[in-house]
């Protein structure tokens, strides 16, 4: 491969060695072997559910250790736009002519069942009166009005919903207001992510978008302090070009743009890694931006994460202190089978058969190896569909088993014995993550030293009407926390709301009445 003077000021522009672009490449050439499950991971089987009780005490753990400054944050992936979620509606401006076709026509000559269920709850949207007070006058029917109605929504001229980041659509219809995710967030940090009267929140933004969420805080955080009685800190960071991924053709040479440019793009979410590993907090709750919900689930979303909170606190409280007796201790084979007998029942650590054909000190370097790592709790909801990715025991290409959060896209569906395993699983991981990102000293771990690099994907694309491959970065919660160790715990399926589409928006979790 030939980099050009021009292509090597573009890599130097982004941050981007020679070498990574070298790496990618042979990525390319290489492909990324699927990954090999050994079985799904299931209730006593690698995840854990806790009685009402059990529950109880975990909360207290957590809001105990809260109170003594303990310090919190909460981190939003909330670059996404949300052009995918009015797919259904940028396909119904092409496809429909209100002046030569009614409404019923069209649903049945298209069967487009999304636009239907969309006209039939117009006024439950949180934007409806908005939009609605925009095309007054402008419909003389029925059709008109649902045409227009759409596309005041979607065009340039108008709102133009599609160019929103989703964080800062109207999500919730309250009586004198209509609330975002963004604001939801802050409603969120307050009930179980504020040290003393302060909540702190990260959101991971595209820059085009940077001005429009500064905005929206100053016109909301007054109202959401004076409900909460919550002061907020809220900060944003940018995916790094350096991050930013190289395209190749199918002959795994660099793509090239019209402007004989090479082509590269966004990694993927699990770029943000490199974000993550900027943050500096006892303890970082994780949730995706557009995983909200309205009042009356408030308190159950709350103890879902205090619980998974206080499930981090009491196990790193002993791995700091086996971590501590490692470092300063003689310790005994007894005392070390019971460090080891700790990190395999509650953090779901593997280790060889060869491990106790290794001399003290040898069990002892293994042994800090394993305990010295960011811990993260992952909350896993039951699969009410057709599973996809989730959790599983995995064997890596070294013959190590571990606790792993695995994509369907990871898995080779040709072999009948994995896409069974899939089949059979009972969970789903909704990104619902408590982490713990410090040693027992206080000092942050480098979070790129935890990257599994060969847990990325590899995907086909077009561009300008040519095909390419692009590969995505390990994900964050996939590859990119590979080597974290992990706890899997079931919370209520009523902690997940994602809205995909806008019709998701329809649902009771996002009806405030």
């Amino acid at each position: 491969m030939n980099l050009t003077e021009k292509d090597l000021t573009l890599l130097s522009e982004k941050g981007i060695s020679e070498g990574k672009v070298l790496e990618q490449i042979d990525t390319f050439k290489e492909g990324i072997p699927f990954v090999q499950l050994e079985k799904a991971v299931t209730i006593g089987e690698g995840i854990s559910k806790f009685s009402p009780d059990e529950e109880k005490s975990k909360i207290e753990k957590f809001e105990a250790a809260s109170k003594e400054g303990l310090s919190l944050l909460k981190f939003v992936p909330a670059s996404g736009a949300a052009s995918r979620m009015f797919k259904a509606l940028f396909n119904f401006l092409k496809a429909y002519d209100p002046s030569n076709e009614s409404l019923e026509d069209y649903f049945e000559r298209t069967g487009d069942k999304a636009l239907k269920v969309f006209s039939e709850g117009l006024t439950d949207f949180a934007f409806y009166d908005l939009v609605k007070s925009r095309i007054s006058g402008k419909s003389s029917s029925k059709n008109e009005e649902v045409y227009h109605f759409v596309e005041e929504m979607m065009s340039e001229e108008g709102l133009n919903y599609g160019f929103y980041p989703k964080g800062l659509l109207p999500f919730h219809k309250y009586r004198d207001y209509a609330s975002t995710p963004f604001e939801e967030h802050l409603k969120e940090a307050a009930e179980y992510a504020k040290s003393g009267d302060t909540a702190e929140l990260h959101f991971t933004i595209s820059p085009q978008h940077g001005e429009m969420f500064n905005t929206e805080f100053e016109s909301v955080k007054q109202r959401v302090s004076d409900a909460t009685k919550t002061s907020f800190k809220v900060s944003y960071s940018y995916q790094k070009p350096s991050t930013d991924t190289i395209a190749v053709d199918l002959k795994n040479e660099p793509f090239r743009n019209a402007d004989d440019s090479v082509l590269f793009r966004p990694g993927g979410h699990g770029a943000l890694i490199e974000n993550l590993n900027e943050q500096d907090a006892d303890i970082i709750f994780i949730k995706n931006i557009d995983n909200v919900t309205v009042p009356r689930f408030a308190d159950e979303m709350a103890n879902s994460k205090k619980v998974l909170a206080g499930v981090l606190l009491e196990v790193q409280e002993k791995a700091f202190a086996f971590a501590k007796s490692l470092d300063e201790d003689n310790l005994s084979a007894e005392q070390l089978g019971e460090i080891k007998a700790f990190l395999e029942a509650e953090l779901n650590v593997r280790f060889t058969e060869k491990f106790m054909a290794f001399n003290l000190d040898q069990q002892v370097e293994i042994l800090k190896d394993k305990i010295n790592r960011p811990i993260r709790i992952c909350g896993m909801v039951k699969n009410e569909g057709e599973p996809g990715g989730g959790p599983f025991w995995i064997n890596d290409r070294k013959g190590n088993i571990s606790l792993q959060i695995i994509e369907s896209a990871q898995i080779d569906m040709n072999d009948s014995g994995q896409s069974n395993i899939l089949k059979n699983s009972t969970h789903f991981n909704p990104v619902d993550l408590v982490c713990a990102v410090k040693n027992y000293k206080g000092e942050k771990y480098n979070l790129m030293n935890f990257v599994d690099t060969k847990q990325g994907f590899i995907t086909g694309k077009t561009k300008e009407g040519r095909e390419l491959k692009a590969l995505e970065l390990p994900g964050l919660w996939n590859g990119a926390m590979a080597f974290w160790n992990t706890i899997f715990v079931e919370v209520p399926s009523s902690t997940f709301n994602p809205v995909k589409t806008v019709n998701d928006l329809l649902r009771p979790a996002h009806q405030v009445k």
